[in-house]
């Protein structure tokens, strides 16, 4: 597909042409497909439709430009890219392929989404690994409060640190140059769950020592469910046990489909890169649409997506707070994402704020008591007025 048939600009929701919500608001659950996207997963099908088995060495191009593609847009490199089919599958091959001995401790943070808590707490039942939870909320009051006490935790020894980039309740920008840094004094890796942030949060894998950090592509990156990548430091990889492995994990896997006979072998050795973990019939169609997203997001930039999006919640925001709900986000800049969560007054009842907003055409969600609101690119600032005269309208239906 010619990714300059789409053209993306701030607050310009025409390649959406069929969403219905006035407002959507809820790229941190999930985006809707743009135009772009249709047309990308539309060429997938026509490719295997007119093509059959012969699509698969161009979709095999396909990934190549994608990985290098994903690899800029989080400033890593392209060997350090794998294809996953989500955000779980990723942190679930860091957490049952690192090489654990028994005792190793893990830290973890309540209040995190359970994609980067789960895995965990599997690899510690089977290799006999010790978790410690943390406070994530601690990071949004005090910060300097919660890098004590995770260096306090590393002072005793620590093999791994699990934690979103963005915190999906608070919306939350965690410090994890900070984290990370930490991490390195005493020895540890850092894992991250990056869906929250990647896409609106402008990311760089080498500047903030990230180690592992998976993403899928349905949230902020605009693609569609199924699709996502991981990260995997390039010295660290070699020392990844290959736990989740198939066919396509070999070296020279495919060579006994294409050079003839004598070349069917199961003694080939298993790639030392972290794209052993494409083990099998990848999401081509998911792919495919990652680049199409990707491309859109790249022609404005993800640091100018990020400016756009704080002046939006800025006026969302100041309108939530004259109406009596109490902002959680972070006042600092640099802790930051593209979500605003706000609680309602003590009297109120969050869900039914939220029920009342989704039918008058603002899509948001509800995560634990809060009301959570997640504009991108396509939001248009003169959304807000509107936005907030429907709440106006919903606080008036339930007689506030």
């Amino acid at each position: 597909m010619e990714q300059s048939r789409f053209s993306a600009m701030l607050g310009d929701r025409s390649l959406f042409p069929k969403l219905q919500p006035r407002a959507y608001l809820n790229h941190s659950a999930i985006s809707p497909p743009s135009l772009a996207v249709e047309a990308a997963a539309a060429e997938a099908i026509a490719r295997y439709v007119s093509d059959g088995v012969g699509a698969f060495k161009h979709f095999q191009e396909v990934r190549t430009l994608l990985r290098q593609e994903i690899a800029q847009l989080v400033g890593a490199d392209a060997s350090e890219i794998a294809f996953v089919p989500n955000t779980s599958s990723g942190i679930l091959a860091v957490a049952l392929c690192f090489p654990w001995e028994t005792g190793d401790k893990v830290v973890c943070f309540t209040g995190e989404f359970p994609t980067n808590v789960t895995p965990w707490q599997r690899a510690a039942k089977l290799y006999g690994l010790e978790l410690e939870f943390q406070e994530a909320w601690t990071f949004l009051e005090e910060p300097e409060l919660g890098l004590e006490r995770l260096e306090a935790s590393l002072v005793r020894g620590v093999r791994m640190v699990a934690v979103s980039a963005v915190q999906f309740q608070s919306g939350l920008h965690m410090p994890i140059e900070a984290m990370a840094d930490l991490c390195h004094r005493y020895g540890a890796k850092i894992c991250v769950d990056g869906i929250q942030a990647c896409g609106v949060v402008p990311i760089d894998v080498e500047a903030q020592g990230i180690d592992f950090m998976s993403v899928g592509s349905h949230k902020w990156l605009m693609g569609l469910e199924g699709s996502a990548f991981l990260y995997a430091r390039k010295e660290l990889q070699a020392s990844l046990r290959p736990v989740t492995a198939s066919w396509l994990s070999h070296e020279e896997s495919l060579k006994f489909l294409f050079e003839g006979p004598g070349h069917l072998r199961y003694d080939r050795p298993l790639r030392k890169t972290i794209d052993f973990l494409e083990c099998g019939a990848q999401n081509t169609t998911g792919q495919l649409t990652l680049r199409a997203s990707l491309a859109l997001i790249q022609q404005i930039g993800v640091s100018a997506t990020f400016e756009h999006v704080q002046a939006y919640n800025d006026a969302l925001e100041a309108g939530f707070m004259v109406r009596g709900f109490t902002s959680v986000r972070t006042r600092r800049m640099d802790g930051r994402s593209g979500t605003l969560s706000v609680k309602a007054p003590v009297s109120m009842d969050a869900a039914e704020v939220v029920r009342g907003l989704n039918r008058r055409g603002v899509a948001c969600t509800g995560p634990d008591g809060l009301l959570r609101f997640a504009p991108h690119w396509p939001n248009g600032l003169d959304e807000v007025p509107w936005v907030l005269d429907a709440l106006d309208d919903t606080l008036s239906e339930l007689g506030r």
